[in-house]
């Protein structure tokens, strides 16, 4: 039975998707500061690794950090509406940059953009705007 995951490319699908997702990170003046790493490899690899799993790939994510846990695992950061936007903001772009080189079609752009937004309002944890 075919997935999502296979239906998009695998691996290598949601690995450039996930590249392009940190490289807007990595600059952004209100997500950067909530990763404490500095490297954001680590971080990077968690969300790809979960990504892949939830879509339908292999399970490598549970098989070495057990359940996801998204909620309890962000608890530490202020995850603010205002974070949620900026995070919504460079998925957006990953997300256009595959449609437009015609990896992803609309209807999987649309699938996957359902989840991610509902996915980040989910993990918002304080209103209270930090600055």
């Amino acid at each position: 039975m075919s997935t999502f995951y296979d239906e998009i490319g695998g691996y290598e699908t949601i690995r450039r998707i996930v590249a392009r997702f940190y490289e807007g990170v990595a600059t952004d003046p209100v997500l950067r500061p909530l990763y404490p790493e500095q490297d954001l490899s680590g971080a990077e690899e968690r969300f790809r690794l979960f990504l892949v799993q939830y879509w339908g790939g292999p399970t490598t994510y549970s098989d070495t950090r057990g359940h996801p846990r998204l909620r309890m695992r962000h608890a530490p950061f202020a995850v603010t509406p205002t974070a949620k936007d900026h995070w919504l903001i460079h998925f957006r772009a990953a997300l256009d940059e595959l449609v437009e080189e015609g990896v992803l079609t609309p209807e999987q752009d649309t699938q996957f953009w359902d989840y991610v937004t509902h996915a980040a309002q989910f993990m918002v944890n304080t209103f209270d705007e930090v600055g």
